[in-house]
Order: structure tokens, then C-alpha cells, then sequence
């Protein structure tokens, strides 16, 4: 009966590599991120959030984005989606060169959150991305509405400020659309709430999920997600990640967990879990704070086999 309700395939994008990273206090040597994102690519992941082009001074992690394309685009060019996150046009500007396969502007359904985060109102913002794609000539534009079901200074956020910002992204001419719940605390209830005023006014729309775990939700704010008819989530490695802009977000939805997750459901990812898995070992060595169910626990049976 559940299964029957489920999308056969969900498509992943694997975004440690900007949002998992920028959490990380400790500098995380080009050398080292280069290296883990080669492995997360060979895990079976087809898009890839690969970095951000934003103020150095503002996260320091992300300072060597052009050296983290320039080596992305000569290994996985055509094999694997890129994806760079650009907060502005100066952002925009640095990341086209390097020729990513799209780019992903940031705003927030919340004004005080898009003020906290980019210094800017949400019309502001709104002004700027039509500029960013006006640069963008071949190159996807995406827009991820940060914020989009509750806010750390405003609490629950409208549906109806969700849509009003999509619709306006829509008319600029954006090629996707990330709804986020960035500070991880929204339940399948008020999650389903949003979604089912989206669905009203988008239909089908093949929308991103960006869920957060701070209060456990994740897996079940996906599988609520699923059940609507949404197939594609982004997940992070060894579940890094957190807004440097929103007290008390924790990380990320960890892609190990995810994709056990999908595989006990039988739903196709693409993503073999085992190789995931390694990747967050890998992790763990050099210091970086992984934090997932898969990761810290493993039965003696695999995800694939168990029964019972």
C-alpha cells in the first residue's frame, strides 16, 4: 500500500561540498575537498552542489571555489551535474567563469532571514536574481527559497509568501526551485501544509527539498514529500551542514541515511549506499564532524537484505 504511493526513482543532489562544508570551522585543505569530492561523485550521485562563490570574508571555506570547479570541470564535466551557489551578481560573475553547469542563487521566503543572510529585503533580492539572469546566457539558473517553511526570527512562514516568491522567480525565468527548510525544525504536518498550496498553483513542477535534521524530521518530512508526489531532495555526506545565518540550524538530511532509506523502500536513487558509507569513514579520519544514523550505527545486515 505505502510503496504503491511512493515515486519509483528520486533523484539526489548531493550538497556537502558547499552546505556541509561551510559548517566547518577548521580550514579544509583544497587538496582534501577536491579529494572527497571525487568520491562523493563516484558514489552514483548525478547532481552535485560543487561549492559557492560567495565573500571570502563571509566564509572563509569557500575562498578556493575556482580551483574546486576548475578540477570538478576537468573530472566530471558531462558525468556529473554542477551545481555553484551565488548570493549575488558578483557572485554570478566569478562563478561564470569557470563554467558550471548551473547556478543556484539564494533567497529567503522570510524577510528577516533574507536581511540576516544577504543584507538585502526580499524585493531586493528578487531585483538582483533577474540581474544574475541576465548573465547567465546557456547556463541554468536555480533559485533556492531558503526559509521556506519556518524561520529562526519569524517563526512559521506563509505558504502564500512561499508561492508569491516562486511565481516572481518563475517570470524572471529560473530553471529550478529549492524549497528549504533551513533551520530543520518543520513537521510533515506544516511541511504537507506548504506543499499542497504548492502543488495547487505549480502542479507538477519537479520542485528540490532541502530538509534539514535538526529535530529528527528529515526522513519523514520526505517520506510526507514523497507521498505528495516529490522526487527530488538534496542530502550532504555524512549529514555536515547548518546555516551560518540561522541560530541553532543543525546539518543536513546525511545522504547514507537517505539512501538506506529509499533502498528500504524501494525507491531507485542510483546511489549505492556502501560507497557513501566510505566516504563518510573517510570523513570521520580527518577530523570532520559526521553525524548520521548509518554512519554511527550498522546492523549486521545491509539495507538491501534485511528482513523482518
Amino acid at each position: 500500500m505505502i510503496r504503491g504511493s511512493l515515486p519509483s526513482r528520486v533523484e539526489i543532489r548531493e550538497v556537502c561540498p558547499r552546505d556541509g562544508f561551510q559548517s566547518v570551522k577548521e580550514k579544509i585543505s583544497t587538496k582534501d575537498k577536491i579529494a572527497l569530492i571525487d568520491a562523493m561523485a563516484e558514489t552514483g550521485v548525478s547532481v552535485m552542489e560543487v561549492t559557492s562563490f560567495v565573500s571570502p570574508k563571509a566564509i572563509p571555506q569557500m575562498s578556493d571555489a575556482s580551483e574546486v570547479m576548475t578540477h570538478f570541470n576537468e573530472r566530471w564535466s558531462g558525468k556529473v551535474k554542477s551545481v555553484v551557489l551565488v548570493p549575488n551578481v558578483r557572485g554570478a560573475e566569478n562563478a561564470l567563469k569557470v563554467s558550471p553547469d548551473s547556478l543556484n542563487f539564494v533567497l529567503s521566503a522570510s524577510a528577516s532571514h533574507n536581511r540576516a543572510n544577504t543584507r538585502r529585503t526580499i524585493e531586493e533580492s528578487l531585483a538582483e536574481l533577474k540581474e544574475v539572469k541576465s548573465l547567465c546566457g546557456d547556463v541554468e539558473l536555480g533559485l533556492s527559497v531558503a526559509t521556506s517553511f519556518q524561520c529562526p526570527f519569524e517563526g512559521a512562514i506563509s505558504p502564500d509568501a512561499v508561492v508569491n516568491i516562486v511565481e516572481k522567480a518563475m517570470e524572471i525565468g529560473v530553471g529550478t526551485v529549492t524549497l528549504a527548510d533551513t533551520i530543520g525544525t518543520c513537521d510533515p504536518i506544516y511541511l504537507s501544509l506548504t506543499l499542497s498550496q504548492i502543488k495547487k498553483v505549480f502542479g507538477d513542477y519537479p520542485f528540490f527539498l532541502h530538509l534539514h535534521d535538526t529535530h529528527g524530521m528529515a526522513i519523514i518530512n520526505t517520506m510526507a514529500a514523497m507521498e505528495m508526489g516529490f522526487y527530488r531532495f538534496d542530502s550532504a555526506t555524512g549529514g555536515l551542514g547548518g546555516c551560518p545565518f540561522a541560530p541553532g540550524a543543525a546539518g543536513n538530511s546525511a545522504t547514507e541515511d537517505m539512501v538506506n532509506f529509499f533502498d528500504r523502500v524501494g525507491v531507485a536513487s542510483g546511489v549505492d549506499v556502501e560507497r557513501v558509507l566510505a566516504v563518510a569513514d573517510r570523513m570521520k579520519t580527518m577530523g570532520l564532524p559526521v553525524n548520521s544514523h548509518m554512519s554511527s550505527y550498522r546492523a549486521g545486515c545491509s539495507s538491501l537484505s534485511c528482513e523482518g
